[in-house]
């Protein structure tokens, strides 16, 4: 299964490995989904693991940000740049992460943004604890 993750749900997940958000890096990590990823998500988790309160908490040196940022592109369904095909009305930032999901033709949107929560009638979108347990009863 496609999904788009967003960029909070992946950090919170590396900065906390026991988390839920943690069990869908994990699961990533064992091939359970295929991860969505446009250039402008990949630039916003490159930018936001360089920030001094995650790095506080990840300790990692520009060499191991290097290597996960090419291990998201390498090991994820990359789009690119792509332009914007749909609007978030509560917050514009959140465009580009909509239109992955659509560019992509992701199965789920996984986010506890509730901006984009709100579209829910409209696209598949599931809250971290949703889609672990979507996970779960995956055969």
């Amino acid at each position: 299964m496609k999904v788009v993750i967003d960029t909070n749900i992946l950090l919170s997940g590396l900065m906390l490995p026991n988390s839920i958000p943690g069990k869908i890096m994990q699961a990533w990590r064992e091939n359970r989904f295929e991860l969505v990823l446009s250039q402008f998500q990949l630039d916003e988790i490159g930018r936001v693991l360089a920030y001094p309160k995650i790095q506080k908490r990840l300790r990692w040196d520009e060499t191991e940000i290097t290597q996960f940022l090419q291990q998201l592109f390498l090991r994820s369904i990359y789009l690119g740049n792509i332009a914007t095909v749909a609007e978030v009305p509560a917050d514009a930032n959140d465009n580009l992460i909509i239109s992955a999901y659509i560019i992509g033709k992701a199965q789920y949107l996984v986010t506890g943004d509730k901006g984009i929560q709100a579209l829910n009638e409209q696209y598949s979108i599931l809250t971290a604890k949703e889609f672990v347990e979507q996970c779960h009863n995956q055969p």
